[in-house]
């Protein structure tokens, strides 16, 4: 735990996950783990509880979603970058309006998002992160006083540049936090290094990852920007018992 401002009992070991495939379940346990989904999944969760929501379920499939929901839920998720047909709500932020959300259970399901938060259930933590709220994400992970895993969602299998940039993001607060006193493996060190050489370019580095080119062609670039934005929210949102994520603040 914190020993003061910006200090801490001991260095903390992080280690950043590149995609799905490289996730055994030995990598979480005992650990905090931070679960990122920039465009768009995590970046959806934080704005949809920061506007109030009371909970986001995570379902691996459209079947399991619809089976989640009670009544007065609200019915989220995309495939292929698209809203499920039926549902009420796609994945893009701005679907998750106060007006909408503010008292609400959300049940969601997208296609890498919520299958990362499914993979790390074993961690001792659980947080999403994003850019929206980076820094807070980071005191809140090192708060709780374990070493730290973050999963990059990727696309498929793949790596997506958008994640490991906000891996970096999150490592480069958590050096801040902790006067330095952090031990990041190589591929953190690496996204570390590359954050901070695009951070003053973000959005155009968003806009030119293969994700933020899918979202335009799809007509969906609105939500490159809207996720894009860094450290406006101090909402972390953290796995309850139930395995929802609920809203707290870091």
């Amino acid at each position: 735990m914190p020993d003061g401002e910006g200090g801490y009992e001991r260095n903390m070991r992080v280690d950043v996950i590149a995609t799905l495939e490289d996730a055994e379940a030995g990598r979480f346990a005992g650990r905090t783990a931070i679960v990122i989904d920039a465009l768009r999944a995590t970046s959806t969760i934080v704005t949809a509880l920061a506007n109030g929501a009371d909970e986001v379920v995570p379902a691996l499939t459209a079947d399991e979603a619809a089976a989640l929901r009670r009544p007065g839920d609200i019915l989220g998720g995309e495939r292929d970058g698209r809203a499920v047909p039926g549902f009420d709500c796609g994945n893009s932020p701005s679907d998750y309006a106060p007006e909408i959300v503010s008292g609400r259970r959300i049940v969601l399901t997208t296609t890498n998002g919520t299958r990362a938060i499914r993979l790390a259930a074993n961690a001792d933590g659980l947080l999403a992160g994003s850019f929206l709220n980076a820094l807070a994400c980071a005191r809140s992970a090192l708060a709780g006083g374990r070493d730290i895993v973050i999963l990059c969602a990727g696309s498929r299998g793949q790596f997506a540049l958008e994640d490991g940039l906000c891996a970096g993001a999150i490592a480069d607060r958590m050096r801040q936090l902790t006067s330095g006193k952090l031990e990041l493996d190589d591929f953190g060190s690496a996204m570390l290094a590359l954050y901070r050489e695009r951070s003053h370019t973000l959005t155009d580095a968003l806009r030119r990852s293969s994700g933020g080119r899918k979202l335009a062609q799809l007509g969906m670039e609105a939500d490159v920007e809207a996720c894009a934005r860094v450290d406006i929210c101090r909402t972390v949102p953290w796995r309850t018992e139930s395995g929802a994520l609920a809203g707290g603040r870091g």
